[in-house]
């Protein structure tokens, strides 16, 4: 099953947050994937700790090991349903359609995304 990470899951891992990040690591040798959304909201936060020179480096790292996707018409059509339904952020929303686009596994410990009963298949990475 593809693993489709999210903003919690890549700054996880770039902070060395265990038990997800560890997880997460492991995760990278199969190529996760990630929306271009999540990982833009990856660099704003980073952008808000860092330095942009060191933000910048850390998405090009990310970006090395994840496929990262722009997202289609489609997966913005299901993104705008979810965020409608569930009481969510829009890029939380992202994470989940992209994972139902590649009927994948969302890892995360974002609690907006771990809702019970969801059409997606959520991984807590905070266990």
């Amino acid at each position: 099953m593809t693993v489709v990470l999210d903003s919690w899951a890549v700054l996880c891992l770039l902070q060395g947050e265990d038990p997800g990040a560890k997880r997460v690591e492991r995760a990278l040798a199969d190529r996760p994937v990630m929306s271009w959304i999540n990982l833009g909201e990856v660099l704003y936060i980073l952008l808000r700790r860092r330095t942009q020179t060191e933000s910048v480096a850390a998405i090009r790292d990310v970006q090395s090991v994840v496929t990262v996707e722009l997202p289609s018409e489609a997966v913005v059509r299901q993104a705008a349903a979810i965020k409608a339904t569930h009481a969510m952020a829009y890029a939380d929303a992202f994470a989940a359609a992209t994972a139902l686009a590649h009927d994948g596994q969302l890892w995360t410990g974002d609690p907006e995304l771990l809702i019970p009963a969801a059409p997606w298949h959520v991984v807590d990475l905070r266990r």
